[in-house]
């Protein structure tokens, strides 16, 4: 994206030989995709294999990840004004987040190339997602993860599922570092965050099932959290897809949404500047997000020009108000960093950037499981009875208050 060489697709070109920059992947089917074809298929992220980079006669390594279900949000889409807002709920992915979409592809393509053992840095969800399909490969998973800031749930997973796990004091940007230059001295090791282009072929499929699902046409607005930056250009991406092949006709906006102390790129998009801000000491409770210098800007920037959209931050606060609203309201339990679409969408309406009768999809990046302890502080009414008797009079005088 740089330097504008291209090479011939291989699993193992993650960065441009040339200029060490992101590259691009261009799948080229060899007929045209349509829905008809793709309505007669199981659903989830195969159901689309034309438009994913495969390598013939190689079965895919799946846990059956996508076909997330888009939610209709009839009581928050009224508070806020608008009459048709979704939830594309990424968190009943089979390790609860949005990663398993594009590991599914490129975990497929590093069991192909015998690749000696997958690695990633990670605030939690990526770790979880390669450690689970390295497991279902039957391949060696490593994860570097900052120490004291990756959320319970998350670790717990890449521990159940036999991951070797490194702990870095430091930030995510210091884990990626890290992982950056394993690979560069034991070429080996197999990459597998965001700057490699082939797992965010797999991120792109959401695209592709909110279209399906909202028959055939896409939302005017797509708001997505932003962390590391590669899935709001892979979603991007997806929709550009479906229009070079007619089968869209129009493209919708994308909003990237950011907390305020993590914000490289809302910050430098309210300035006006054509490269973010980075931060060195990122945080914000939402972990997810938790990323100073998210390598993949260059693509969410792209993307959001591109798109006619914005970059827009939101403070913790509102990102936990968020999350309070979706499960009460909605009934629907997510992490902060996913929540954090939700809270850029009502700062985004009440700016009016985005209007009343415009159809807005969010995306819930992963589950609320993924953070026990964010889930603690919402806070409830607990009660405590000391028998039988004292619960029914305590249940008694809720049902009547």
């Amino acid at each position: 994206m740089s330097c504008g060489r291209k090479y011939p697709p291989h699993p193992r070109l993650t960065r441009c030989p040339s200029c060490g920059g992101l590259l691009d992947v261009k799948v080229h089917p060899r007929e045209p995709p349509s829905w008809r074809i793709w309505e007669q298929r199981k659903s989830g992220v195969w159901r689309y294999w034309e438009l994913l980079p495969a390598i013939s006669g190689v079965k895919p390594v799946t846990l059956g990840e996508g076909a997330t279900p888009l939610v209709e949000l009839e009581r928050i889409g009224r508070m806020l004004g608008l009459k048709r807002l979704y939830a594309k709920n990424e968190g009943q992915n089979p390790t609860g987040s949005f990663k398993d979409r594009g590991m599914t592809v490129a975990v497929t393509l590093a069991k192909a190339i015998k690749a000696r053992a997958l690695i990633v840095a990670s605030t939690g969800n990526t770790a979880a997602s390669v450690s689970a399909y390295a497991a279902r490969a039957g391949l060696r998973r490593i994860v570097v993860v900052p120490r004291r800031k990756t959320a319970l749930g998350k670790l717990a997973q890449s521990v159940l599922y036999g991951a070797d796990i490194v702990e870095i004091e430091g930030s995510f940007d210091a884990a990626l570092k890290a992982v950056m230059t394993a690979v560069e001295e034991d070429p080996r090791l197999y990459p597998l965050n965001s700057f490699n282009p082939w797992r965010l072929e797999g991120q792109k499929t959401l695209a592709y099932e909110v279209a399906e699902a909202l028959g055939g046409e896409p939302p005017d607005w797509v708001v997505v959290p932003v962390g590391n930056a590669g899935n709001i250009s892979a979603i991007w991406k997806g929709f550009k897809e479906l229009y070079r092949y007619g089968l869209i006709t129009r493209l919708p906006r994308m909003a990237g949404v950011q907390a305020e102390r993590a914000a490289p790129l809302a910050r430098a998009w309210q300035k006006g500047l054509d490269e973010p801000l980075f931060v060195d000491k990122p945080e914000t409770r939402a972990t997810a997000i938790r990323i100073g210098h998210p390598v993949n800007w260059p693509k969410a920037m792209k993307a959001v020009k591109e798109s006619n959209g914005v970059f827009t931050m939101v403070s913790d606060e509102e990102i936990m108000k968020a999350q309070a609203m979706l499960a009460r309201l909605e009934g629907i339990a997510v992490e902060p960093a996913s929540a954090a679409s939700l809270a850029g969408l009502a700062r985004l309406v009440e700016d009016g950037v985005i209007a009343p009768d415009e159809t807005v999809v969010i995306v819930l990046t992963g589950h609320g499981l993924k953070d026990p302890q964010a889930m603690l502080e919402a806070g409830a009414r607990r009660y405590i009875a000391g028998s039988p008797e004292e619960a029914v009079k305590i249940v008694l005088g809720l049902a009547e208050s």
